[in-house]
């Protein structure tokens, strides 16, 4: 299946390679390209991680790689990557401030 990055899932990876960069440059680059692996390797199997907790019906699915967490959801003939949050944060804040996904 397809794989689209939402803006705001843009703009997560950017934020996550500039944190990483202030430590390690060369790390963050690949860092980064591992995590959108992650994301496009959704696409083959789009339904096999769990939905977000008490989130069920907004159809917002979660996978975990590492430290971090792919918000995603499957649409018609598409996979949609949301966000890409570090676990620490708080990403129900982040995702449903407004009441609803973005």
């Amino acid at each position: 299946m397809k794989v689209k990055f939402a803006r705001p899932a843009v703009l997560d990876l950017e934020a996550i390679a500039d944190w990483i960069a202030r430590d390690n440059p060369m790390h963050a680059f690949s860092f980064v390209e591992e995590l959108r692996k992650a994301c496009l390797d959704i696409g083959r199997r789009p339904r096999a991680y769990p939905f977000v907790e008490h989130r069920r019906g907004d159809g917002i699915r979660r996978r975990i790689h590492g430290n971090y967490l792919i918000f995603y959801r499957v649409a018609t003939g598409a996979v949609e990557i949301l966000h890409v949050l570090h676990g620490a944060r708080d990403y129900a804040q982040i995702i449903f401030a407004n009441g609803g996904p973005e």
